[in-house]
């Protein structure tokens, strides 16, 4: 072989060699973007698992959440987002605001005691009544009961007005109503035994779905954030205008059931009568 065949050979040697020496560079450095890109990529679907989570624990949840959903206004209410309940002849002059919590004692004793008064005075056209249902009570104790009623109320005033006011009499009543301490309106399915016991609820499928599926949660928060509606802050509470009428108070006394209602009933009678003049014979 020549040396000039010799030197060519070397030269063609040389050149393959760093050809492949670059070609190995660039896989090198390929194999470096895929692991880091990897990496990178591993990196961002933990944050976005992370930040996921984050956002998943930080979005509200039962009845906060109900704050954010759409909000459906019972049948037969008015006003803004459908937090007036006003029941009675829409002839009537006057208007009597009454406040209630479903979970207040004392407001189960005055519908236990009196509410059938208030109710024939509804019927009788005496007055018109605008009934604000608060909630304070799960706010100060704990628990769910009184929103949680407050929305199945909401189902059966998209009812009717009196399977609302029969309800309502029905959740208060000496059989159904819980100590304050107990939650147990916060169990659709306590709420549901109480409506069967209502003629205009009994078996109706539409309010049962509409309680089960929380309806009317949305409306409920609205209603429940009323409180302190007027400067009123405690319940029962009874206003003409913007006038709070006052109930003679019951002596603290040994007394019977029917002795109580007979005194309550006459303390609230008066109190209407001097209010809005006697009740028509």
């Amino acid at each position: 072989m020549s040396n000039r065949n010799s030197q060519a050979a070397k030269s063609a040697a040389r050149e393959r060699i760093r050809a492949e020496r670059e070609r190995e560079k660039k896989r090198a450095r390929l194999r470096r973007q895929l692991v880091v890109a990897g990496g990178v990529l591993g990196v961002l679907v933990i944050a976005g698992g992370i930040g996921y989570a984050v956002m998943k624990a930080n979005q509200p949840t039962g009845w906060e959440a109900a704050k954010e959903a759409k909000l459906v206004q019972p049948a037969h209410t008015q006003g803004k987002n459908g937090t007036e309940i006003l029941i009675g002849d829409k002839n009537a002059k006057d208007t009597l605001e009454v406040f209630e919590d479903v979970r207040c004692p004392a407001c189960a004793a005055f519908e236990q005691s009196t509410g059938k008064v208030l109710l024939k005075d509804i019927d009788d056209g005496r007055y018109k009544v605008r009934y604000t249902m608060y909630a304070f009570i799960d706010d100060m104790g704990g628990g769910e009961g009184s929103k949680n009623a407050l929305s199945a109320l909401g189902a059966a005033l998209n009812k009717s007005p009196e399977a609302f006011l029969h309800y309502k009499e029905a959740l208060y009543s000496l059989k159904n109503h819980p100590e304050e301490s107990t939650d147990t309106y916060a169990k659709d399915s306590a709420l549901l035994k109480v409506a069967d016991q209502v003629p205009e609820l009994k078996g109706d499928a539409k309010f049962e779905r509409a309680v089960k599926d929380g309806t009317y949660d949305r409306w409920a928060m609205e209603m429940a954030g009323l409180f302190g509606r007027k400067g009123v802050k405690g319940t029962p509470t009874f206003m003409h205008g913007d006038k709070k009428l006052e109930m003679a108070p019951i002596p603290q006394q040994q007394m019977t059931q029917a002795q109580y209602n007979k005194l309550a009933q006459a303390n609230f009678k008066k109190m209407i009568d001097e209010e809005f003049g006697p009740a028509r014979k």
